[in-house]
């Protein structure tokens, strides 16, 4: 730990720019790394096997969903009131569990290792609130948080691409396929952590520019959340729609496309770079936005941008306008510019706006426990009331649903928030004429 401590010193000497890029290529590697022990699996396609009449992939893709969703209703208290120095042990810790339980999964014969997906889901519910604690609170951390957001896209398609290459080119069986893919990234998962671990905290000038960040306590956790209720329930509403397509998206991918006629397995990698370059570019140029309102609402703006896009492309595909490699590219590209920035800088600039002092991990939290609970919802009552949709149909029908209500909420959501804004710069002139003297 001395080592580290003294790298640490010479590291906050660096220039400015230089620290965001190392922590911003840290960040990216590091959730990159983690997404080879949690993601790997929905590579494999597992056909022939159906266990009470559901496919014994859903199956998998339910017992992991139930233990992400639970561990973000743990991480609500869990991040909040984590200390910085635990986070990299803490990281390794948990990516270490859930690699050993997909061990047991290639281990245990079906149906019984379906458990270990459960086991192998709920310690990688943790990892995003741990890694962007390292990020949050700088005048940087929109490029940072943009870099690290992107292997939300990145990561998914990268990670199916080589899990399919084990499968195809190496032989490796669908059930071998998560532990090995994991095996792959142990190395740079510890290269990556220890480069975060190397960040010095923010400086005064963050400190200015964002507010201090610090743990929160219940007390102070729900009070935040009854300032906002009503904008806060308007954002919950657009992250589970976004958050239950986004995983559909990212589970069933590979029958989405069959389903369209596309079976190269290097399309994953493909579409999902040419979204990631695009989100990066976007969530970076809020970085020289230093007003924090301004950009708060150029984030809802870039949210209902995305709906519109979804909804557009979804329309001209419907109608032969467009043919399915694009149409797949707009309406991935119009998820991630809704979902991307409830993971990285929506909360981020609403803690600043209204000079809050608490942290962002919390929040994020919050959403992704209603959200991942919509999705296992979701997937739950597809399967058992509506088995004989196909991926691509169900995809198809669920991103209108998001553009249609996603983009009208998005829009109360601002509304509401520039209103808020308003009364507190108004209630904060009058707090500043009250204690003039007479």
């Amino acid at each position: 730990m001395k080592l580290v401590d003294q790298l640490r010193v010479k590291v906050a000497k660096w220039p400015y720019g230089l620290l965001s890029v190392m922590a911003a290529v840290s960040s990216f590697g590091a959730y990159t790394s983690m997404y080879a022990f949690r993601k790997a699996f929905a590579a494999g396609t597992f056909t022939g096997q159906q266990y009470f009449h559901i496919d014994y992939k859903v199956w998998l893709v339910i017992a992991q969903i139930i233990g992400y969703t639970m561990s973000k209703f743990y991480g609500i208290k869990f991040i909040a009131e984590l200390k910085p120095g635990q986070r990299a042990k803490s990281i390794l810790l948990l990516v270490g569990i859930a690699w050993v339980a997909l061990l047991f999964f290639a281990i245990v014969p079906a149906p019984y290792n379906i458990i270990f997906l459960f086991i192998n889901g709920f310690p990688l519910g943790l990892i995003w609130g741990l890694v962007f604690g390292y990020l949050e609170g700088r005048k940087s951390t929109e490029f940072m948080a943009a870099v690290l957001s992107i292997s939300l896209i990145f990561a998914s398609g990268f990670i199916k691409t080589v899990a399919r290459t084990l499968m195809g080119s190496f032989h490796v069986s669908e059930y071998n396929m998560p532990f090995i893919t994991g095996a792959l990234f142990v190395i740079p998962l510890l290269l990556f952590v220890f480069l975060l671990e190397l960040m010095p905290p923010p400086t005064a000038e963050d400190v200015r520019l964002r507010t201090k960040r610090l743990p929160m306590n219940a007390a102070e956790r729900k009070s935040f959340l009854m300032r906002f209720l009503p904008g806060i329930i308007l954002t919950l509403v657009i992250y589970v729609l976004l958050t239950i397509m986004r995983d559909v998206r990212d589970n069933f991918e590979v029958e989405i496309w069959a389903s369209l006629g596309i079976k190269d397995n290097s399309i994953y990698t493909k579409i999902d770079t040419i979204i990631s370059v695009a989100v990066l570019v976007a969530m970076s140029l809020l970085i020289l936005i230093k007003q924090n309102l301004k950009a708060f609402s150029i984030i809802h703006i870039m949210i209902i941008s995305g709906c519109v896009l979804i909804g557009l492309s979804t329309v001209l595909f419907a109608l032969g306008q467009i043919g399915p490699m694009v149409w797949m590219t707009l309406a991935g590209l119009g998820l991630y510019l809704g979902y991307v920035p409830y993971n990285a800088v929506f909360f981020e600039r609403l803690l600043a706006s209204f000079h809050y002092k608490g942290n962002v991990g919390f929040l994020i939290y919050v959403a992704d426990s209603i959200g991942y609970l919509g999705s296992v919802s979701v997937l739950l009552v597809k399967e058992l009331g509506h088995p004989g949709i196909s991926w691509g149909t169900f995809f198809k029908e669920g991103v209108m649903t998001v553009a249609i209500i996603g983009g009208v909420c998005a829009t109360l959501s601002l509304l509401y928030f520039l209103r808020n804004a308003r009364k507190a710069h108004l209630d904060l002139k009058d707090q500043q004429l009250n204690i003039q003297p007479a």
